[in-house]
């Protein structure tokens, strides 16, 4: 039996060799004992604080496997990449892996050698994954983003009442339940729903001190952004909310020789995706302009400001990724641009993008008609989508198909890939059965098996490029080829570059009728009620951004904290001409014209800084170098 002693110094070891720190943040070393002693514990801690350790160190010093049950699969991925870059057994389970894949990891997990396994709440309900689980030791359970268990959080998913069912299958097995964003009501129903008994509760206030808030109205959003940035030398994220904005917004500052800027979006294709995430990961003032896509799982202390082009759809959202600024402790800065104009244009896109239930039904009947499946079948091969043939089809727009498809994906009826990756390929015909096909197809077939390890006995993933690069041969042609050889089930290949689906669930016309329809229809009046609540956070110019922030997640009796753009403005009005310093102690560094002052001072209108150099020149305390440009008069 270990001594307390020696267990205190394995801990310390262990955060040292694997995550290089030296000691642990806030009450990371409480609920790490929680959680070691086996008590079920629930755990609130703002973005940034650090909950994936509080779960991931003690599965190192436990024996058996312990089960991380979250609701994304980029979150499982970026996760486990993370995990295994330290050095860290972890393996995850999807949808999108085949059964040979799958039948590996639960074998490492047997043997002890998997220490964390991840899987979403759909898995819970699998009967191989069941049967598989009875031969696992596990070590404890942990629920992440657990506010996903509650009908009023903002991501609701049913399947996460199957972790009770499991749970009491499995009743000696400890509980971690994690979240980020919760409110008071949302708190409750997550210890009932998950059955904690007498948890130990952690709740760190959603406070940042370090952070400055600072909301803006403002027209032009190209030239906003182009003024702040222009002196920026610090590392931070520009949120904007589509692919085609990140793309436009960093051609603009490109052109305006802006260079440490990128855009980053799920359009990518994977190696795009982490050259870009990691030279903005080793850069000390490097700018990504992104998606909300972009920043789950990272792990960047030093990123000095986030800066929202439009608001967040929801507060949550919106606080969960201004925490990706400042988790260093020090000095930071949240910017929001925004104009009445484009919160108009968000009520009309919330609105264009929700389909009636006869619309919610079209799309649905469409992907089953389409692709020949019948009441109660489930087919097993990957079909390949074209958005357009809906669209044609069903007469909608692309945003309500959108989001029932992602409604479809996130109830896991359906896997739905809408990403760039790797296609994958899988000969459904004998190495020693070729030589009996056509001449064109045994030659085409004869190349892939000279190119590609692996087809013969399981499903590979391929570029196009490299094949191409290798036989001499066209992308397009490969592509022809292949399509073929498919059409003539030789072989299962799936284009990368194209969405795709596979269905995880027998088609049932009643459930989705019933069950789903109002479970869609309940998920799009929150998302609703989100808005308006976020609306209400951006309008208002009279209390502090903090404080509103603070009383949405429960936290009533907060002080004004004396630095975002409303205290700023209160400030002003009570000491007048304050600004007049701090634009004084500006120019004694440098000349500046009126953009170079307003960015430095960017949580006050350029109509108040213009008035206090009026007021400064009149006094004779500023002179003007010429019509653009202010210096310090040191007569």
């Amino acid at each position: 039996m270990i001594s307390p002693q020696d267990f205190q110094k394995l801990k310390y070891d262990t955060l040292k060799y694997f995550w290089g720190y030296s000691d642990f943040r806030d009450s990371q070393e409480e609920i790490i004992n929680a959680v070691i002693n086996e008590k079920d514990t629930l755990v609130l801690l703002p973005t940034g604080a650090g909950k994936s350790l509080c779960y991931q160190l003690p599965a190192l010093l436990k024996e058996g496997t312990c089960l991380v049950i979250s609701p994304l699969l980029a979150l499982m991925k970026d996760q486990v990449n993370q995990l295994k870059f330290r050095g860290i057994e972890a393996e995850y389970l999807s949808s999108e892996l085949d059964e040979y894949d799958a039948e590996t990891i639960y074998n490492r997990c047997k043997e002890g050698l998997t220490k964390l396994l991840y899987v979403s709440p759909e898995r819970l309900t699998n009967i191989q994954f069941l049967q598989n689980i009875e031969e696992i030791e596990l070590s404890f359970i942990a629920v992440d983003e657990a506010h996903c268990i509650s009908e009023w959080g903002q991501d609701f998913r049913p399947s996460y009442q199957n972790i009770k069912n499991f749970r009491s299958n499995n009743p000696e097995i400890p509980c971690l339940a994690l979240t980020a964003t919760a409110t008071p009501k949302v708190l409750e129903e997550i210890k009932n729903k998950l059955e904690l008994r007498k948890p130990s509760v952690f709740q760190k206030s959603f406070k940042r001190d370090n952070i400055k808030i600072f909301t803006e109205e403002v027209a032009d959003k190209f030239q906003r952004v182009l003024d702040i940035l222009r002196y920026n030398t610090d590392s931070g994220i520009v949120y904007v909310r589509t692919r085609k904005e990140a793309e436009l917004l960093a051609e603009f500052l490109k052109k305006n020789q802006l260079k440490n800027v990128d855009y980053f979006h799920a359009g990518l294709t994977t190696k795009e995706k982490n050259t870009r995430q990691n030279t903005w990961n080793n850069s000390d003032n490097h700018v990504l302009i992104s998606t909300n896509a972009f920043g789950m799982g990272i792990d960047k202390d030093n990123v000095r400001f986030v800066l929202h082009y439009s608001p967040a759809a929801s507060i949550e959202n919106y606080y969960q990724e201004i925490g990706r600024a400042g988790r260093d402790g020090k000095e930071s800065f949240a910017f929001m641009l925004w104009n009445q104009q484009e919160l108009l244009n968000f009520d009309q896109v919330l609105k264009n993008q929700t389909p009636n239930k006869a619309e919610f039904l079209k799309i649905i009947s469409y992907l089953y008609s389409i692709f020949q499946v019948a009441e109660f079948e489930l087919p097993e091969r990957v079909f390949q989508l074209n958005s357009v043939g809906i669209q044609n089809f069903t007469r909608l727009s692309k945003a309500k198909i959108n989001n029932v498809l992602n409604f479809l994906h996130n109830q896991e009826i359906i896997y739905y890939n809408d990403n760039k990756s790797l296609s994958s390929l899988e000969l459904f015909i004998k190495a020693d059965e070729i030589d009996q096909l056509p001449q064109k197809d045994a030659y085409f077939l004869e190349l892939l098996l000279r190119t590609m390890s692996g087809i013969t006995t399981h499903k590979v993933m391929f570029s196009e490029q490299q094949v191409s690069n290798k036989i001499g041969v066209s992308i397009p042609l490969i592509k022809e080829r292949l399509k073929e050889l498919q059409q003539k089930s030789y072989l299962e290949y799936i284009d990368g570059a194209l969405s795709s689906i596979r269905f995880l669930k027998p088609r049932d016309e009643r459930a989705l009728n019933n069950a789903y329809w109002k479970l869609f229809e309940h998920i799009q009046r929150n998302k609703i009620q989100k808005w308006e609540e976020m609306k209400f956070y951006v309008q208002d110019k009279d209390y502090c951004k903090m404080k509103l922030i603070l009383a949405y997640f429960g936290e009533k009796n907060s002080k004004n904290c004396g630095q975002c753009s409303v205290c700023e403005k209160n400030k002003q009005s009570i000491f007048g001409k304050n600004i007049s310093q701090q634009i004084i102690n500006l120019l004694a560094k440098k000349s500046s014209t009126i953009e170079e002052l307003s960015v430095q001072l960017s949580y006050h209108s350029k109509e108040s800084i213009l008035e206090n150099l009026i007021f400064l020149l009149d006094s004779g305390k500023v002179r003007m170098l010429n019509f653009r440009t202010y210096a310090l008069n040191h007569e």
